[in-house]
């Protein structure tokens, strides 16, 4: 069983700002594969299913950015799973809009939603790193990452999404080169 946690913050307001793209994500893969109905746990929004062979639990924590450790860290022991196990899902400044990356443990960058995930459980965990561009300078940062997706980076934004959730398979077998490799050769036809 592994544990994938989108961050983002909650609420209507929040629903198509850079910062929601890890809840964005989860709720592609939830449609693409069929997943259970949303229950209320773990201080958040939990649902159920399958891909491929792999039982998936993807979680959306209610607690606002950057109070998701607690939600994480909730379901994590409730299931018994260990850090190996978990998977988050977030808005990377430091990538060009719409680049996806995996990678295991590795800095904070300053976003929040990691560091109380860290905090909460150490820094060993595996993040899929959604690229939001930086605004270019960092008085910018907090606007930038707050703000909507422009209407101009709908279709790209749709594309990396679908991208995600198309290739999630490999994620969910723990390839992530393949994840990444065939995420990006499906953005670029």
């Amino acid at each position: 069983m592994l544990l994938w946690a989108g961050l983002g913050n909650p609420g209507p307001q929040h629903a198509m700002q850079r910062h929601n793209v890890g809840f964005m994500a989860l709720d592609v893969i939830a449609d693409m594969h069929g997943f259970g109905p949303v229950q209320k746990k773990f201080q958040g929004w939990l649902q159920e299913g399958r891909i491929g062979g792999e039982k998936i639990l993807l979680l959306k924590p209610a607690t606002y950015m950057n109070e998701s450790g607690r939600s994480v860290g909730e379901a994590l022991r409730f299931y018994k799973l260990g850090i190996e196990a978990l998977t988050v899902f977030h808005d990377e400044l430091d990538l060009a809009p719409f680049k996806v990356k995996v990678r295991t443990g590795g800095g904070l960058a300053g976003h929040n939603g990691l560091r109380s995930i860290d905090q909460h459980l150490g820094p060993d965990f595996r993040r899929v790193r959604l690229g939001i561009g930086h605004p270019g300078h960092k008085d910018r940062v907090h606007g930038y990452v707050l703000g909507n997706y422009a209407k101009a980076e709908m279709d790209d934004l749709t594309d990396m999404l679908a991208a995600v959730s198309s290739e999630a398979a490999w994620l969910a077998k723990g390839d992530d080169a393949r994840f990444m490799s065939d995420v990006a050769l499906r953005q670029q036809s």
